[in-house]
């Protein structure tokens, strides 16, 4: 599957159309003082769905859940997808 958080870089600079460069933004940073908008943060879950073969469940499809790098990793491990062991 790759490493996760690649992943969901990948998509995030494919979908999330933030104001700042990936590459400056650490895991915890805030999406959304970035750039994210709502209806792009949209466009960034069904892409997530779609590299990692998952639904969200109602319960995730909060703000919260895609404010950040590390709270979509979260997320998805909260749904069963794993990081690569080192």
């Amino acid at each position: 599957m790759g490493d996760v958080n690649v992943t969901i870089r990948d998509v995030l600079e494919a979908h999330g159309r933030l104001l700042v460069s990936l590459s400056n933004l650490s895991d915890d940073d805030d999406l959304f003082e970035n750039g994210l908008t709502s209806h792009a943060s949209v466009n960034v879950m069904l892409a997530i769905e779609d590299a990692f073969d998952v639904e969200f469940p109602d319960s995730l499809l909060t703000k919260s859940t895609f404010e950040s790098i590390k709270a979509i990793r979260e997320a998805l491990e909260s749904m069963g997808v794993e990081a690569p062991s080192d």
